[in-house]
């Protein structure tokens, strides 16, 4: 989806200093921005302008910012009008309640005002913020040979127009993350992060993943139990003191922990699914669907081709139905078929396979990910090159990308 930041915005605040940031930031992003200071007039103001969205202070003299939005959710000619409700009150109470009243989205006072004109524009779009953190597997690769596409492992955020903020691992690139949370000063974080499993190339940087040390945050971590160790044992088992000499009592934010099976449910208002995968130990595969959009996070996993012994056609019927039709498939893509004969049974597949089941299961867009630390920038390029030819001879309509560490994509 594409970002149009042409909108005709009106900001309604009794504090004319913020009133002014607010259109300063806004009409620097495109927007075309009209404000009042005046809460009592603003509903006639907001009919005779007729704007996209209206951006409104929660507090105020005579109309707060409750009725205000209640008046404008009950007037069939606002129909369609995007609401987003801005103070400085950091309850989680009154969040929930505009919503409730009808606002599209909740921004916290102070403003950031690095953040504020992206977090508008997300809203404004209804899109999902889906970012590249890390694309390597197995471990880390620094060097001049993976200055492309990236040396890190596995993670990738996505975050959504209401602040929902789900991350996938905690690979090297939730370091570069944490990083880049602080630099935006981004205070009061409230985030999910998945893993798919606790091999080290998805857990180990969890320890440096600064946020996770700031009071005021708070991070729930999901993900399969192995068995008789939970969630919070097996990333607490790395911090135990001998392999790294912080352990979890340490976290200055709020950390929960969650085992999930192969279920399905709901996490902050987006549906959530998971799949067991074809990998050694319990992995889970990951759909997220979000207003009609769905997204596969699909790492690590394995799918034998058809002349192995070890083929298993029901399990990939299971698989292909599981990202059917979604937006994006972000899957394992360790190997080209040539390397893939040398490595049968260690838990990752082959690019014939991850083209294959892209096209079967008629999804939008194949993401390639988690690729083999052996492989250069230019060992990566072909990969590409071959899962796109592959894509023509099937006559596919699948859509191809190789994300780089870094890259943003608006779903």
């Amino acid at each position: 989806m594409e970002q149009q930041n042409n909108s005709r915005i009106y900001i309604v605040d009794d504090d004319s200093l913020s009133a002014k940031v607010m259109s300063s930031l806004l009409s620097d992003s495109g927007h075309i921005v009209e404000s009042t200071t005046d809460a009592a007039s603003a509903f006639d103001k907001i009919l005779d302008a007729r704007p996209d969205c209206v951006i409104c202070e929660m507090m105020m003299p005579e109309v707060d910012g409750l009725n205000l939005c209640k008046r404008i959710r009950e007037t069939p000619d606002l129909a369609g009008m995007r609401f987003i409700m801005v103070s400085a009150k950091a309850y989680e109470f009154d969040q929930k309640r505009a919503f409730e009243f009808g606002a599209d989205g909740y921004i916290r006072k102070p403003l950031n005002t690095e953040t504020f004109a992206n977090l508008v524009n997300r809203i404004l779009d209804d899109h999902i913020d889906m970012k590249f953190w890390g694309v390597r597997g197995t471990l880390p690769v620094p060097g001049d040979q993976t200055l492309k596409y990236g040396g890190n492992t596995s993670c990738v955020t996505l975050e959504f127009p209401r602040e929902q903020f789900f991350i996938f691992d905690g690979g090297s690139g939730i370091k570069n993350l944490g990083d880049s949370l602080m630099a935006e000063k981004r205070s009061r974080i409230r985030a999910r992060i998945f893993i798919s499993h606790p091999h080290w190339d998805h857990i180990n940087a969890i320890p440096f993943f600064t946020p996770l040390y700031v009071p005021g945050n708070e991070f729930e971590i999901l993900g399969a139990n192995q068995g008789d160790t939970t969630m919070r044992e097996l990333i607490s088992a790395q911090m135990d003191g001998v392999y790294f000499p912080i352990t979890l009592s340490e976290f200055g934010s709020r950390v929960y922990f969650r085992d999930l099976e192969e279920e399905s449910l709901e996490i902050d208002g987006i549906g959530v699914e998971t799949k067991l995968l074809s990998h050694p130990g319990k992995c889970l595969g990951y759909r997220i669907n979000y207003n009609g959009r769905s997204i596969c996070y699909i790492t690590d996993n394995e799918m034998f081709k058809e002349t192995s012994e070890f083929y298993f056609p029901h399990y990939e019927k299971k698989l292909a139905d599981f990202c059917r039709d979604s937006d994006v498939l972000i899957t394992d893509t360790t190997y080209t078929d040539e390397e893939y004969e040398t490595k049968v049974g260690w838990g990752h597949s082959c690019i014939s396979k991850v083209v294959q089941l892209a096209d079967v299961a008629d999804v939008k867009t194949l993401y390639l990910f988690h690729h083999d630390p052996d492989q250069s920038d230019a060992d990566i390029d072909n990969k590409h090159e071959l899962a796109a030819k592959m894509l023509i001879e099937r006559n596919s309509s699948v859509k191809l990308e190789t994300p780089k560490e870094g890259d943003l994509f608006k779903i």
